[in-house]
Parts: structure tokens; sequence; C-alpha cells
């Protein structure tokens, strides 16, 4: 039991870190600067630990752009006051993720500009043969514990997470941090701040006071707020391998 659970949090972590440290604060915000070969280990890893829910730099850069510019409005590709549900808004914005991803829709300029591309990894990781294989390897080491532990067959209801982790995370970051939680700021927008809910997603649900500061690389404001991924970033700034803008 305790290495199934010890690996559902090490997936959901490392998945979510790069989710938030790369796609977010750096592909869609450019918050700190790297050379070409760490963002490749970037952008390598966050494939590796999204797995089969790997979700495109540049698409995914586009539509957060677009969320910043049209918060809660029509315009926005993923607020959650123009959806029934959480399953619907992630329905929609998946076909909107697709569009981008595929050409089928052309964002302007200021939406796509400077997003770190690696076209061979994108069409790797996008490839539905890779996805399946990343379902394949969680199905397997879910059914070995389970015999080798002789654990109940309730652990396979973690799997659907692990399929969909990058759009679950995702998911509840616009869901509850634009309907569930206090304000810091009148930002124009229907932001908020979601505690305690918000320790599970590594400061992406402090969202009234991202909306606010949009280039703060450290997403917590009030003293009683922790945004557990600005001091991993603060490390790796100090040990050299990123440069955090002033």
């Amino acid at each position: 039991m305790y290495l199934i659970l010890l690996v559902f949090f090490l997936h959901w972590f490392l998945s979510l870190f790069f989710h938030t440290a790369f796609l977010h604060r750096y592909c869609s915000h450019q918050m700190y600067t790297m050379n070409k070969t760490t963002e490749r280990i970037f952008y390598f890893l966050t494939w590796f630990f999204q797995g089969s829910s790997f979700l495109v730099p540049r698409a995914y850069g586009v539509m957060h752009r677009m969320h910043h510019e049209y918060s809660d409005t029509e315009k926005d590709p993923h607020s959650p006051h123009f959806f029934r549900d959480i399953f619907q808004m992630m329905w929609e914005t998946k076909k909107i993720y697709n569009d981008f991803n595929t050409g089928v829709r052309t964002p302007e300029t200021r939406f796509s500009e400077n997003l770190p591309t690696w076209k061979a990894l994108d069409k790797f990781g996008e490839s539905n043969i890779v996805r399946l294989l990343w379902v394949a390897v969680y199905i397997t080491f879910y059914v070995l514990m389970i015999q080798y532990f002789e654990l109940s067959w309730f652990w396979l209801f973690l799997l659907p997470i692990h399929f969909l982790m990058g759009p679950i995370q995702g998911a509840m970051v616009n869901w509850f941090g634009h309907k569930l939680g206090y304000r810091n700021y009148s930002n124009g927008d229907q932001s908020v701040n979601t505690t305690p809910v918000g320790l599970l997603l590594m400061g992406e649900l402090f969202q009234n006071n991202h909306h606010k500061y949009p280039e703060s690389i450290n997403f917590a404001q009030k003293w009683y707020e922790v945004d557990f991924t600005y001091p991993i970033l603060k490390l790796l700034h100090w040990i050299g391998i990123i440069s955090i803008k002033a």
C-alpha cells in the first residue's frame, strides 16, 4: 500500500512541478532564463513525468496567455464561469488545445511568440502509441504491486488520475482558482486564492495573486501563503541552473 501511495504522490508532484515550473512560469511567462541544453532537459522531464497526459508547451503557452488576456470573459479558453461543471470545461479546453496544437486554429502572434518548441519530442509525446504505452506502464505497475503485496483491487481507481494527470491538475487550478477562495486584490476578473487544497498544487492556486502580478515568480503574497515551487526555483537559481529575472 505504501509503495503505491509513494509512487502516486511522486508522479503527482513531479508532474506538477514541471507543469508549474516549466509550462507555466517558464514557457508562458518567461519568469526565468536557462541555456538551451537545460531547456531541453526540462522539456524532456516535462514529457517524462506527465507521461500519457503530456501537454505540448507551445499549445499550453498560447492558451495560458489568452487566459490572462481574456480572464473570465467569453474569449477565455477555460474560464469555469461558462461551463456547467469541471468535466465540460476539461472537454472544451481539450478541443481548443487540440486546435492550436494541430494548426486548425492559428493564434495571434502576441500569444505565440518566444515559446519554446521541440517538434520531434512534441510529435513523439503526442503520439497515441506513446500515450498508450504510458498507460500500459501504469497499469502493469499497479497490477504487479496488487498481486505481489496481495492488496485490494480498489487501488486501480487511482489509474485514471495517472492517465490524465496534466489536464486534471490544470482543471483543478482553473476551476477552484476562479470559483472558490478569497481575494487579496481586485483584478477585474473572478480569480481567487484557494486553500488548503492549494497546498496540493504547489502554489498554482494562488490565482488571484498571480493575476495581479503575472510576472512575479513567487505566487504567494501574504505571510501566511506558501508557494512551494518558489523555493525550489530559488535553489535552482542559486546553484546556477536557471536565472530568475529581477
